[in-house]
Order: C-alpha cells, then sequence, then structure tokens
C-alpha cells in the first residue's frame, strides 16, 4: 500500500511541481508585493506599505472608470452573446438540411486567435480604406472613426467580441439541445403544448446546465479582457474603453509599478472571485429550489 501511495505521487510530483512554479507561487508573489511599495527601476530594496495601494486605488479615478467599464461589458457582452447564440442553436436544431456547412461556417470566428480578430477589425473599420466606411459611403453615410469616437469606441469593441464570442455559446447550447429526449417533445406535443411551452416547459430546464455554464465562462472570460482593447484603442478615447487587465498592465508593466500593479490585480481577482461564487450559489439555489418543488 504504502509502495503504491508513492507511486502515485510519483506520477503526479511533475504536474504539483508545474502547478506550483506557475500558478501558486506567482499568485503568492503578487499578494507579497500588493502590499509593497515596488518599483522595478528604483534602486532601494521594496518597503512594506501595507493597504496604502488598496487606498490609492478607490481614490484612482481611472480604475473605478475601468471597473466600471469592465462590468458593463461584461454584463452586455454575456447578456447578448448568450441571448444569440441560443437562437442559432434553436434555429439549427430546427432544420434538416445544411447543418454541417452551417456548423463549421459558424464556428470560423472562436477558432481566430484574439489578436488575428483584432487586426482584421482594425482593417476592417480603418476610416480611410476600411471595407465598412466603403459600404456606408453606399449609403450617404461616414466614415466613421469606430475606433477613436467616443461615443463608438466601445459599442465596436462590444461588437468584435459579440462577433467572435457567440459561436461559442451557439456550441455549448447546441450540444446541450441534442442531449434533450425527443420523446419529451412527442409527449408534450400530444397533450397539445404550444411551441412557447415546448420551450419554457421541455427545452430550458434541459439545457439550464449548459447555459448556467455558458454565461460562468464567458463572465470569467469577459473579465480578462485586454488583447483587442490594447491593440485597436489602447483604452481610449477619453477611457472610454479602458478595462481592469488593460489598466493593471498600463501600471505594473508599461509604468513598471509592481507594487501597486499587483495590488490592482488582487482587486481583479477577488471581483472575479465575488462574481463567480455569487453565481455559482445563486445557481445551486435557483436548483435546489426548483427540485424541492
Amino acid at each position: 500500500m504504502h509502495s503504491k501511495w508513492r507511486f502515485q505521487l510519483g506520477m503526479l510530483a511533475p504536474v504539483l511541481i508545474l502547478l506550483i512554479g506557475l500558478t501558486v507561487f506567482p499568485f503568492i508573489y503578487t499578494i507579497l508585493n500588493s502590499f509593497t511599495d515596488y518599483y522595478y527601476l528604483a534602486s532601494d530594496a521594496k518597503q512594506f506599505v501595507g493597504f496604502d495601494n488598496y487606498a490609492r486605488l478607490l481614490q484612482d479615478p481611472l480604475f473605478m472608470q475601468s471597473i466600471w467599464n469592465t462590468v458593463k461589458f461584461m454584463v452586455l457582452a454575456v447578456s447578448i452573446e448568450t441571448a444569440l447564440g441560443l437562437a442559432i442553436a434553436l434555429l439549427l436544431d430546427s432544420m434538416r438540411r445544411g447543418l454541417r456547412v452551417l456548423r463549421v461556417s459558424l464556428l470560423l470566428p472562436a477558432l481566430l486567435p484574439p489578436v488575428t480578430v483584432a487586426l482584421v477589425w482594425q482593417m476592417m473599420l480603418s476610416n480611410h480604406n476600411g471595407i465598412i466606411n466603403y459600404m456606408l459611403s453606399f449609403f450617404g453615410a461616414g466614415p466613421f472613426n469606430f475606433l477613436m469616437d467616443i461615443r463608438l469606441a466601445f459599442n465596436t469593441i462590444l461588437l468584435i467580441d459579440i462577433w467572435q464570442w457567440t459561436p461559442f455559446a451557439f456550441l455549448l447550447l447546441y450540444a446541450a439541445l441534442q442531449a434533450v429526449s425527443r420523446a419529451q417533445y412527442e409527449a408534450a406535443k400530444v397533450d397539445g403544448a404550444s411551441r412557447w411551452s415546448l420551450f419554457r416547459h421541455v427545452t430550458l430546464p434541459n439545457i439550464l446546465p449548459g447555459l448556467l455554464l455558458v454565461i460562468l465562462l464567458r463572465t470569467i472570460d469577459t473579465f480578462r479582457l485586454f488583447d483587442k482593447v490594447n491593440l485597436l484603442t489602447g483604452g481610449g478615447p477619453a477611457n472610454s474603453t479602458a478595462t481592469i487587465t488593460q489598466y493593471i498592465y498600463r501600471q505594473g508593466v508599461y509604468n513598471l509599478q509592481i507594487g501597486y500593479g499587483a495590488a490592482a490585480s488582487m482587486v481583479m481577482v477577488l471581483l472575479v472571485l465575488a462574481f463567480t461564487v455569487a453565481y455559482i450559489m445563486r445557481s445551486l439555489g435557483g436548483s435546489r429550489h426548483g427540485h424541492h418543488r
């Protein structure tokens, strides 16, 4: 028994070492740095400053603006992507022809790297020679500076994210729809159920776990939005597209204020944890309520 335990530990050791080295150690190191005035170019040793970095963060209007932008983006992106993904999944589930081609075509945006997506959209949205402004000119509109206009920049980033990640929501929800027993639909139709009743009483309860998974994964992912913002707008114009991750990058990497950037990182971690735990607890509470009922 002892030798078996040692063998199992030996097999797990490389993974544990990698996990500790790449996840646990950096996380603890970040927590410790968040309580210091660590500046990378400073010749003197870093000093312990307690919660000064956190107090400074809460007094920084740019950081508060970054939190607001991130939360607003998260709510809008997750809501629209989930709704569109569900609508497309229901449409394809009702179709009988051309499914293979449509499924592959719909998934293409989600398979592209975010940097590639950002660069392609940057060319398409160019106010000088972009195809979108060229097409709008036929209707007598434009040219619009989509990425540098304070009224358009945030919604443009949102639109790009919806275009890329709606297919991800569609894929998970379509898979959940395929697992729903057809016998339940047949039984409900025999009872004279309408399409809305079928969706509400048969489809929705069966795909609810998949729906919750989509919302949870996209919530966590939208909180980490960085590449599109950094490449397309740099947080501008007038910080209208600045996100928490972009703020952390600017302070910790660009300005080399490691301690201050670490504190901002920890605030982001706490926000993600708060949203995730609250969402999971609410989901579990709802499922228990439905089960008892």
